[in-house]
């Protein structure tokens, strides 16, 4: 899809497409606030890391608070210099928060004991929070769609993204197995002790102090990562609608970098507004989001292969009409069990924000008939009619690159 549409936007262009510019308006605003919460956490969990070295900034307070605003202040800054800094300041924290778990993978062999990778617990109804299991679960394997917003970024998307994402694939699959087959291995297993954090406790154990330090500062780090690449993907995203007529034209500014000046300070905005939330409330909320605009995805793949058949595709999944539906119905299960398990508060929430989205696209057109603020479709876009997307050659593909296997 992104190969197919290669402009900043991704998936609202994708959505909008297929079921018309109501329900593209309905996927930027959820997929947005789904990444803003996102990126609320990112700082959360920095400081949950150092809660053993810095325990004032871990615990709450003004001290937790003014260290929360400081990193989103420092990272936004990152972000308005343009995505050759975040590329860059990528590559760098992905490189050094994977190096110390790979050192610590190879420590642990002489201590590996492969029966503790099998344990369970002896009551799996009573003994596993399910809610939160399956929330953190497709919380970490979720946002492949993020890169979609900054295809207009990219040289020669048609290339460059079904690569990037090849190896980020690769990258992933293996940076979680890795170090948790060697945490669970060479660690006697107590259940209790595996909260957020607990990896630099399993690194002193299997090499020392001074690989408990370097693994509490990768971990620390990687979340910086996420949180510079996340802000990427949501700000280019409201420039994309901006660029589609979808939202006021003021969002598709530039810093003289190149960043989307305004959705950089609208996203930065709400990461300071929702950081005070715990990470499972986090969790849900998005997740929560998440599934729905998944789910507005699904139907859009679907719908534009049926409809659309001759349209131009340079990366195409190798199935079916029937095939990519059968494709589809395991995450689609598991969208509708996350749902499922959503407390009530969590619902209540989402759903609220959902129905304001119902509400904002009336109120944004209403806006543009009364001329209370300007409105323009960039006449370099094609028709969202399947007529074949331009060419990119705006910003090198190695940047793009470096940030989809960051993210």
């Amino acid at each position: 899809m992104g190969t197919m549409f290669p402009e900043n936007g991704g998936y609202v262009v994708w959505v909008s497409s297929a079921l018309g510019p109501f329900w593209g308006f309905q996927q930027g605003w959820m997929k947005w606030l789904s990444g803003v919460i996102d990126n609320a956490l990112y700082p959360v969990l920095f400081l949950d890391y150092l809660k053993s070295s810095i325990p004032a900034v871990a615990a709450g307070g003004a001290a937790r608070s003014i260290s929360v605003l400081a990193l989103t202040a420092a990272l936004t800054y990152l972000n308005y210099r343009g995505l050759t800094i975040v590329g860059g300041v990528a590559v760098f924290l992905g490189v050094f928060s994977i190096l110390p778990f790979a050192v610590m993978g190879l420590l642990s062999i002489p201590r590996l004991e492969p029966s503790r990778w099998l344990a369970a617990p002896p009551d799996l109804r009573s003994g596993v929070d399910w809610n939160l299991y399956l929330n953190t679960l497709f919380w970490n394997l979720n946002y492949w769609d993020s890169i979609s917003t900054l295809a207009g970024e990219v040289q020669e998307p048609k290339r460059t993204l079904p690569r990037a994402l090849f190896f980020a694939l690769i990258l992933v699959v293996l940076a979680y197995f890795f170090p948790l087959l060697a945490g669970t291995g060479a660690v006697p297993l107590d259940r209790e002790l595996w909260t957020d954090g607990y990896f630099s406790e399993v690194a002193k154990i299997i090499g020392g102090a001074w690989l408990a330090w370097w693994v509490q500062a990768a971990a620390a780090l990687s979340n910086m990562g996420m949180f510079v690449a996340e802000m990427s993907s949501d700000s280019f995203q409201l420039l994309g609608m901006a660029e589609r007529g979808m939202l006021p034209e003021f969002f598709a500014r530039r810093s003289p970098y190149g960043a989307p000046l305004v959705g950089i300070l609208f996203s930065a905005s709400g990461v300071a507004l929702l950081s005070w939330l715990s990470f499972q409330e986090i969790i849900a909320a998005e997740n929560f989001l998440y599934c729905f605009g998944m789910i507005m995805e699904f139907v859009a793949f679907v719908k534009l292969r049926v409809e659309q058949p001759a349209a131009s595709r340079p990366y195409k999944v190798p199935l079916g009409t029937t095939g990519c539906v059968l494709m589809l119905l395991p995450p689609t299960v598991l969208i509708c069990v996350v749902l499922a398990l959503s407390s009530l508060k969590v619902m209540v929430v989402s759903l609220a924000a959902v129905f304001f989205g119902f509400l904002l696209h009336p109120f944004l057109k209403l806006a543009e008939r009364r001329r209370w603020a300007t409105f323009s479709s960039s006449s370099d876009l094609p028709a969202l009619d399947g007529a074949p997307p331009r060419e990119h050659d705006d910003i090198a593909n190695d940047d793009e690159e470096a940030l989809v296997m960051a993210h």
